[in-house]
């Protein structure tokens, strides 16, 4: 089974979503035609009645203009998000078409959390353009996005691990249920705006207490008004209390203004925001999970009541979007002058906050926790000959892996590797020539290492591991900024490597070329003098070297260290490379191949 088999499926919902895309199309141009034609129709009607001097029929006609009008721009309103949602589809179903071609993720790719001091995310691309984020990442909110990044940042403990990869088999079998969560929360993606904790923050502060008589006055006064209005028609002298009820309702909106500005400025844009998340929870909600994960984050999200957590956050969708209307130049003063409409939604919203308050905090982890799984189940889907490990803990190292490739490289070009590490405790030395494939190999053990570690599939046909704390030293940098040279960046890194080894941590080391900032003598002691240091503190890991002399360690500690390379071939002057490790010591190099074909002579001394 080969990743081409989703291809199809992906083209079908681009396919269903750019159908339904037009569908709604017409309907929202149908209903913009409705309200012109309600405008025009109406127009003429209420021209005669006022010409004619028929009060009420005015007044009726009006109000049947507003109905109708109003209707129109509901249902089109429905209809724009119909296809706004689709539109999502089209997008998230044509990025994982686009990933897999090798191409840029619509999503983001996590260069916030670059951190060359991180015990390997920098040395093994996690981060970043390129990296194993930006392929895995389908979190398009900023909770999702850093509870994906904490989970490939550490690895989780072994139960955990089962419980993700029981949910990713559900899961994959629901691709359009998996895709159509992603388009329901793809607006997210596209703001800088965190929600979540937006909301959180407002609803966490002490609810306004009001009295009971306020809020008897603001549900009743509206239509207290409309019936003195009413009954205007017959007695001018009406006319006063309405006017009475307007300056007394303006009087509340502005006694208030500033807890309700305060509240518009903490909730800006979250209404919107809110009908989104609601349909995800819906969608959550509606699904009946067999896995012990599901369950669990379903229940999480469960009211525990007759309305549910998708009702109740719609609800409160809709009460900041009043709110939010309230505010507006030309209709908000009508609403206030009313219905102190804005003093009325800020009530309706505290007492929101009342009711639901602990639901909301556990149902955005749900839903972060939702999106992270989403993002490993897209390398079930797409790479399906790619393995689930087998994660048990042992007092010793296992680190068994057949057919590991580097899951960044394209497949097309991909060479694939086996390596065992059985239940024992070695350090491997790898030698061979420039280019021949030794820091691709480790970075392939650790890249999938962390994809093993936090539940995802592997690009491999089998794996199987102990848990372990990985740790890299390779790309060591100098910094001017910190006034650190290349030696004295890589003396800080092999500290820490040593300083985590004494503090009782399971380490598995991959160690590229250690100590290059000095003289080749004094790198061949200090390298030598670090592995036996290293063999002293029984710790395992792989160390991959130029430097043939350290391959002899193997006869000091034949019990302890193993040797493997990667070697080349040359026919006709031209190097051939296989990128295939193998047991031993390297015996071929290319150095003074590659020099020569830059124009430079090395004499053979």
């Amino acid at each position: 089974m080969s990743n081409t088999d989703s291809i199809p499926d992906y083209q079908q919902f681009i396919n269903e979503s750019t159908s339904r895309i037009s569908h709604f199309e017409r309907l929202i141009n149908r209903y913009s035609l409705a309200r012109l034609a309600a405008v025009l129709l109406c127009g003429p009607l209420v021209y005669y009645t006022v010409k004619y001097e028929m009060v009420i029929l005015t007044e009726l006609s009006i109000l049947l203009m507003m109905l109708v009008f109003t209707l129109l721009v509901k249902k089109q309103s429905g209809y724009t998000r119909e296809k706004e949602f689709y539109i999502a589809l089209q997008q998230v179903s044509q990025n994982e078409l686009t990933i897999m071609a090798g191409g840029k993720t619509i999503y983001p790719q996590g260069e916030e959390w670059q951190d060359d001091k991180h015990p390997y995310t920098s040395d093994l691309d996690i981060y970043g353009t390129k990296s194993l984020f930006a392929l895995v990442n389908r979190c398009a909110t900023l909770p999702g996005n850093r509870l994906l990044a904490s989970w490939l940042s550490a690895p989780a403990e072994v139960g955990e691990i089962e419980k993700r990869q029981e949910f990713i088999r559900e899961l994959t079998a629901l691709p359009r249920w998996k895709l159509n969560l992603q388009a329901q929360l793809l607006f997210a993606a596209e703001s800088k705006a965190d929600v979540p904790a937006q909301l959180m923050q407002y609803l966490s502060q002490s609810a306004a207490v009001r009295s009971g008589f306020l809020r008897t006055y603001i549900r009743r006064v509206p239509w207290v008004i409309a019936t003195l209005l009413a009954g205007s028609f017959f007695s001018a002298y009406l006319l006063v209390p309405v006017l009475l009820l307007i300056g007394i309702n303006a009087c509340l909106v502005l006694a208030n203004q500033l807890m309700i500005n305060k509240a518009q400025r903490m909730t800006q844009k979250a209404g919107d925001a809110l009908y989104h998340y609601s349909g995800a929870f819906k969608m959550i909600e509606r699904k009946a999970w067999s896995s012990e994960m599901g369950k669990a984050l379903a229940l999480a999200a469960d009211t525990k009541s007759e309305v549910s957590l998708s009702l109740r956050v719609k609800k409160l969708s809709r009460l900041l979007n009043y709110l939010e209307t309230g505010g507006m130049s030309l209709v908000g003063p009508v609403l206030n002058l009313v219905s102190a409409w804005n003093l009325r939604q800020y009530l309706a919203i505290e007492d929101w906050k009342q009711e639901n308050n602990p639901y909301l905090e556990s149902a955005f982890v749900t839903l972060a926790t939702f999106e992270a799984i989403l993002s490993l189940v897209s390398l079930r889907t797409n790479y399906p000959q790619w393995c689930f490990p087998t994660v048990y803990d042992h007092a010793d190292y296992t680190l068994e892996i057949k057919d590991a490739g580097h899951p960044l490289i394209p497949s097309a070009v991909r060479v694939t590797n086996d390596f065992t590490l059985t239940e024992t405790r070695k350090i491997d030395i790898i030698t061979g020539s420039n280019m021949a494939g030794k820091s691709t190999f480790l970075r392939t053990l650790g890249i999938n290492g962390v994809l093993a570690f936090c539940g995802a599939p592997v690009c491999a046909s089998y794996m199987q591991i102990t848990p372990v704390q990985l740790f890299t030293y390779m790309r060591i940098k100098d910094s001017l900024n910190e006034s650190t040279s290349t030696f004295k960046a890589e003396l800080d890194r092999l500290q820490l490597l040593l300083t985590t080894l004494a503090q009782g941590t399971r380490v598995y080391f991959l160690v590229d070329e250690m100590l290059r900032g000095t003289n080749s003598a004094d790198k061949y002691l200090g390298s030598r003098a670090i592995i036996e240091q290293l063999i002293r503190q029984q710790a395992v890991g792989i160390v991959a070297t130029h430097d043939l002399q350290i391959a002899q360690l193997e006869k000091a500690y034949p019990g302890y260290i193993r040797n493997f390379y990667f070697d080349i071939r040359v026919e006709h002057g031209e190097m051939l490379f296989d990128y295939k490790i193998k047991n031993g010591e390297c015996k071929t190099f290319n150095a003074s191949l590659l020099l020569k074909q830059l124009g430079i002579e090395v004499e053979n001394t």
